[in-house]
């Protein structure tokens, strides 16, 4: 049976992942490899122990659902993805598959009845990844006797380990760890560079959300809520014990004022957008009334929804180009601006 949180990222995303950058201790890499490019071997500890890398992989296989993207980004291109949404050649979206060249696209895996173990077996790989997972210890003991396994972060909730951290362990764990980081480097200035141009987005008070089976608000820990963190927003007070979770989770009709925030960013389905604003609950909330609702629709076309839900290091520019200035238009006080 899949873990009750990677059967939510299934359903949720298709129907529609840090405390702000600079703050530095909940994501410090986890990955402790060599302090000199391509040496080995590497150590990266994970949820379930300690994986070694003896030497440079060659043959990588991603069982997480953005790891991809890092992988791509260090020059290492992956013989297998898992598959999220969106059914792209490869599972790799255009931000992604720029970076492929000429390489062959990688076999896409499917986890919709759990890992497909003699499948990545026959692949032959030297390294597995699954940080943005729900590996089990079970599964991690079934991949490690295939190859060395990278499981999620130890203390980091399932689906919520952040964009630095897939970036910076990948990066040790194929022998990249200053490529990475300069990766990493250079994205989180963008951030800075969001927050000074938007000081307007300090303190107000944000959330991400989509209607699935009522209205599904993202906690704390969720990449997705994390971004809005990222850009200076805050989140409000106390909201993972209201929604149950630091994943995320719904809330009733009776609950529907959390979403009454300074910005609020919806991922609803494909056509949905028209369907939500003409909610009774919801059309007379002042976010709704005042115009201070982002809507980032499904549609695997559209860059940017795909690209805030991967929050990977090449999905990120999409993001700073395209969801920021909405957020500007949501904040600036104009219910006529369109977000």
């Amino acid at each position: 049976m899949r873990h009750p949180l990677r059967l939510l990222a299934l359903l949720v995303v298709p129907l529609l992942v840090l405390t702000a950058c600079g703050s530095g201790s909940d994501d410090t890499p986890a990955a402790a490899g060599s302090s000199a490019e391509g040496v080995f071997p590497a150590t990266i500890p994970n949820k379930y122990g300690d994986t070694v890398v003896k030497s440079a992989p060659q043959r990588v296989v991603a069982v997480g659902l953005v790891e991809q993207d890092a992988l791509l980004a260090l020059g290492v291109v992956p013989v297998a993805t898992t598959e999220w949404f969106g059914e792209k050649p490869g599972a790799l979206f255009p931000w992604a598959k720029e970076k492929l060249g000429d390489a062959a696209l990688p076999q896409v895996l499917s986890d919709k009845d759990g890992i497909q173990f003699e499948k990545i077996a026959a692949l032959r790989p030297d390294l597995i990844v699954g940080l943005y997972s729900g590996m089990t210890a079970d599964d991690y003991k079934k991949l490690s006797a295939i190859a060395p396994t990278v499981a999620q972060p130890k203390g980091v909730p399932d689906y919520g380990v952040s964009w630095q951290q897939v970036a910076t362990t990948v990066g040790a764990a194929v022998g990249k760890p200053q490529q990475a980081k300069d990766l990493v480097s250079g994205i989180e200035q963008r951030f800075e560079k969001v927050r000074t141009d938007h000081p307007e987005f300090k303190g107000r008070t944000a959330l991400m959300a989509t209607p699935y089976e009522g209205y599904f608000i993202y906690g704390t820990e969720d990449p997705r809520s994390r971004l809005l963190t990222d850009f200076g927003f805050s989140l409000p007070t106390g909201l993972d014990k209201v929604i149950g979770d630091k994943f995320g989770g719904n809330v009733s009709a009776e609950r529907i004022s959390l979403l009454d925030q300074q910005a609020l960013v919806w991922f609803p389905t494909k056509g949905g957008t028209a369907k939500l604003k003409a909610d009774p609950l919801y059309k007379n909330l002042k976010v709704r009334t005042e115009g201070r609702d982002v809507f980032v629709e499904e549609n695997y076309d559209d860059q940017l929804y795909g690209a805030t839900s991967f929050v990977s290091v090449l999905s990120l520019p999409i993001v700073f180009d395209e969801l920021v200035p909405k957020l500007a238009a949501a904040v600036d006080g104009n219910p006529a601006t369109n977000a």
